[in-house]
């Protein structure tokens, strides 16, 4: 008698966690089994095992035994959370539904001509693209590009100033659709 899940609550209700413990390691298996049959998806099927091992505490003191087994109850309550977390599913796509399409803006980089940037990057120095990627592309600081690099931050920065002039000198020609004629100058 006393493995059965009537005195094992009676304990955790008492205090005793390991008593709570040996209750849930008896029964998550079959509730999780469960779960995934019925839950929405089969990710899911932890969080009814979480939810219904929390309600059986939550209603600690309104479980009803079957047999001095609460597996009835557990099932019973995993069936319920099942069913409304398909229900909340079911709202929130219709609430979905129900919004306004976003109106997407375009994205600046689609605006200029398919490669053409990166074209003019390719005709500078490797000394060049490496300055132009860490700053620009991968928005570092002079000062951290310069660390990469192995060089003084004001010989970054030099770097960056000749590289910035030799890249707009090379895409001079570029006017991106949608843009003013002096959106790339300032490039």
């Amino acid at each position: 008698m006393t493995d059965s899940d009537e005195h094992d609550w009676a304990r955790a209700i008492a205090g005793e966690g390991e008593a709570f413990g040996r209750v849930f390691d008896r029964h998550r298996d079959r509730i999780r089994r469960h779960a995934t049959g019925l839950a929405p998806s089969p990710g899911e099927a932890e969080d009814v095992v979480s939810i219904t091992f929390l309600e059986a505490w939550r209603k600690r003191d309104s479980i009803r035994f079957v047999d001095q087994s609460m597996l009835p109850w557990l099932l019973r309550t995993a069936t319920y959370t099942c069913l409304n977390i398909a229900r909340a599913e079911r709202r929130y796509r219709a609430a979905l539904t129900r919004l306004p399409a976003a109106e997407s803006a375009p994205d600046p980089a689609d605006l200029v001509a398919d490669g053409e940037v990166f074209r003019a990057m390719r005709r500078l120095s490797l000394r060049d693209q490496e300055i132009i990627t860490l700053c620009v592309l991968e928005d570092l600081s002079a000062a951290d590009a310069a660390r990469v690099l192995g060089v003084r931050p004001s010989s970054a920065r030099s770097r960056l100033s000749r590289a910035h002039a030799r890249l707009r000198e090379e895409a001079h020609h570029l006017r991106p659709r949608g843009f003013p004629s002096e959106g790339v100058s300032n490039a």
